[in-house]
């Protein structure tokens, strides 16, 4: 074939393949740029698989915060609990002297009464063999020191109430509880009273043989005494006396009086009465006696008091009888 043949050949060859060939390396060419982008790019992080072994717990850092319990409200018409608080203890018990061990022996309380006025003999009172129960008239002078020393001295104390007597030429003194008076007068009267001096473990009654007598005129005068948390000691000045069904009644704690050491102010009737006193205790198991700041009561007592013991009995305060008999309302 000559030069001539072959060129023209060659532009006959071109013309029918030209274009095909052009979009082949076209395609190609992009092809290419694809790939080498997709070589350039960085890979994409794939994280590896977390094994986790059963029950495996998460570190504090990371712990989930604790669900908090739903709060509990009141249904409708209940009242919100609320917080306990301890049962406040009752005055007298607050205020009462310690109770002596007793173990099986009778015990005898003795009460000395109608005190403060006479400021020697109340001090005498005071100075004797511990624990006596000593009561003191509310219009007293001077009643804190007086009261501050015989406590001091191991006494348990009572305020000495004056209350109406059967008979109108006895005077009970200022500020006396009557039958005629309406209750709320008699209970400003009291409230005077104990608002007096401080540290009693209760009332008992100055004379009062109308007024204990009396449960209408009385009641008012015993409840409020059970509302302060105080005793009542009932001086039995009268058999007619109410007082300690009243008090049953009324669940206040209480007690009542067995011998009166000196309605006969003579030695040789103290000391008989003494002897009873012990006689009752053997009896009863416990005794109240009520005596006066007059001399020949407060000699018989000063020489008693030390031997009472050695003959088996143990002296304890009027507290310690009312608890014997189950502080009822205490």
């Amino acid at each position: 074939m000559t030069r001539a043949s072959r060129q023209s050949s060659l532009r006959r060859w071109t013309a029918r393949h030209a274009v095909p060939v052009l979009v082949a390396l076209a395609v190609g060419a992009g092809i290419g740029a694809l790939i080498g982008r997709s070589m350039d790019a960085p890979p994409t992080a794939v994280p590896p698989p977390v094994s986790k072994a059963p029950d495996s717990k998460a570190p504090d850092s990371v712990k989930p915060p604790a669900a908090k319990a739903p709060a509990v409200e009141p249904r409708i018409g209940e009242a919100a609990p609320k917080p306990a608080t301890p049962r406040q203890e009752s005055a007298w018990k607050r205020h009462a002297m310690p109770d002596p061990a007793t173990g099986a022996r009778p015990m005898i309380a003795v009460v000395i009464d109608d005190l403060g006025m006479d400021r020697v003999r109340s001090a005498r009172a005071a100075d004797l063999r511990a624990p006596l129960t000593l009561s003191w008239l509310a219009y007293a002078p001077d009643l804190p020191a007086q009261t501050a020393h015989a406590h001091a001295a191991g006494h348990e104390l009572l305020v000495h109430l004056p209350m109406q007597p059967l008979s109108a030429d006895a005077d009970p003194g200022p500020r006396t509880l009557t039958t005629e008076a309406d209750a709320a007068t008699n209970l400003r009267n009291l409230q005077w009273a104990l608002g007096r001096f401080e540290g009693y473990v209760g009332v008992n009654n100055h004379m009062g043989s109308r007024f204990t007598a009396d449960g209408t005129a009385l009641r008012p005068i015993l409840a409020e005494v059970g509302r302060r948390g105080l005793l009542f000691l009932d001086s039995r000045t009268t058999a007619e006396s109410v007082v300690i069904p009243l008090a049953r009644g009324l669940g206040l704690p209480h007690a009542g009086r067995d011998v009166f050491l000196d309605d006969d102010g003579a030695p040789d009737a103290i000391r008989a009465r003494l002897a009873e006193t012990e006689a009752i205790a053997r009896r009863n198991g416990y005794v109240v006696a009520i005596g006066h700041p007059r001399d020949a009561t407060l000699a018989a007592l000063a020489a008693w008091l030390p031997e009472v013991e050695r003959r088996g009995f143990v002296l304890v305060p009027l507290s310690a009888v009312v608890r014997r008999n189950g502080g009822v309302g205490g």
